[in-house]
């Protein structure tokens, strides 16, 4: 049985390479990726695929029996390139595709959320056998921001009392590689969610546990975040949906008070306290 992953090399796939190879050898594990020669070093079967080159992908397809569909990361090609994807696997005979969604796709105000849905919808009508993991949010994303926010003694964010249900990337890692290495999984979808939930204001005051100096919380309108994330050399389009995901966890967006990720990975999810404690090593 061969199992592949699309965005291999992205900071999701690798970890999914890399639990896979513990648990599936390595020559039924084929990482799709753009350019393999960057990519040589996952130590298993390679194979160019590249969503803007849609009649060349189902001929990467043939002979894989699970398809782990981690959505890409062009925003706003999105449901084109995934929709491609899914027509290639039916041509080519892909047996089941586990695609990474968004928490609450169905009712969620963040922008993300259409081309997630769309993703699901075209999935379910393909006749393919599918499982949907409809991710919450990464701890990392929030950790990114530890360095700044150390360095001007503040977080930014526009949040506000917003609750956060994140968990590590490693742990949505590992409920891929549950779904792709063990039966029982077809058609459901699945609400994936960390354990224990924080604002931001909470995280700030962790970081200030944790580092040994204040760190105050500022609670910023959509625009000023999005201004300030701009003069700190994001891209202005993407500064704005940062900012913008940012108003939706104020609204419930990145919150879920369910197990199912615990549930699926068998143990408990990570801690964020614990996100930051690596992020100050």
């Amino acid at each position: 049985m061969t199992i592949a992953v699309t965005g291999a090399n992205g900071q999701l796939g690798r970890l999914v390479i890399e639990r896979l190879k513990a648990k599936v050898p390595a020559g039924h594990i084929a990482a799709l990726v753009r350019d393999p020669a960057k990519s040589a070093d996952l130590d298993v079967t390679l194979r160019p695929f590249d969503y803007n080159k849609p009649e060349t992908l189902a001929d990467e397809l043939v002979g894989v029996e699970k398809l782990l569909l981690i959505s890409g990361s062009e925003i706003g090609q999105r449901e084109a390139q995934h929709k491609a994807v899914i027509a290639a696997a039916k041509k080519a005979g892909v047996g089941q595709i586990v695609y990474t969604s968004l928490l609450h796709a169905d009712t969620s105000p963040l922008s993300l959320a259409p081309e997630h849905l769309a993703t699901e919808e075209a999935l379910k009508a393909s006749g393919i056998p599918y499982v949907i993991l409809r991710n919450g949010w990464y701890t990392e994303n929030y950790a990114m921001g530890i360095a700044p926010a150390l360095e001007h003694g503040a977080l930014i964010g526009a949040a506000g009392e917003g609750r956060i249900s994140s968990a590590a990337r490693a742990d949505f890692a590992d409920a891929a590689v549950a779904v792709l290495t063990s039966d029982g999984h077809e058609g459901k979808t699945y609400e994936l969610s960390g354990d224990d939930s924080y604002s931001l204001a909470e995280f700030a005051a962790e970081l200030s546990k944790q580092a040994g100096k204040e760190i105050a919380y500022v609670n910023l309108p959509e625009a000023d975040l999005a201004a300030a994330y701009a003069g700190a050399g994001v891209p202005e389009g993407f500064a704005a949906a940062l900012a913008s995901f940012d108003v939706g966890a104020s609204e419930g967006a990145l919150f879920d008070s369910g197990s199912q990720l615990a549930t699926l990975i068998g143990r408990a999810t990570t801690p964020y306290t614990a996100v930051i404690a690596e992020s100050l090593k």
